[in-house]
């Protein structure tokens, strides 16, 4: 994957995210959840834009290694939701699921990075 198309799934990982508003529990924990799951979502892929202008190979795997972060807070925060029934799995399980691919993605990236 180039990293044009990898840009363009974090940012539709993060339009994902936010459209899950809508469908929400409107608890006040539910709110929190959801705001930190934005919080993460967000910064993932901001992190990604940032590694693509990165000054060095070891500025490019660390701005990697902020958005494999975020990508797991991200999957905690999913996870959470799912277990209280806050969202439906149904609009959920598609985003954990995009979650998984994209840290996948990011480990093997690293893992290549740092064995050159």
């Amino acid at each position: 994957m180039n990293p044009k198309e990898l840009s363009d799934r974090f940012l539709n990982f993060a339009s994902l995210v936010l459209q899950l508003e809508s469908g929400l529990n409107k608890s006040h924990s539910s709110k929190h959840i959801f705001n930190q799951l934005v919080r993460s979502a967000t910064s993932c892929g901001t992190n990604y834009e940032e590694a693509r202008s990165a000054e060095s190979k070891a500025d490019f795997i660390h701005k990697l290694q902020i958005a494999l972060k975020e990508l797991r807070e991200s999957s905690f925060w999913i996870r959470l939701l799912l277990k209280t029934d806050y969202a439906t799995s149904e609009k959920l399980n598609p985003i954990l699921n995009e979650t998984n691919e994209l840290i996948s993605t990011l480990v093997q990236s690293i893992k290549t990075l740092k064995k050159k």
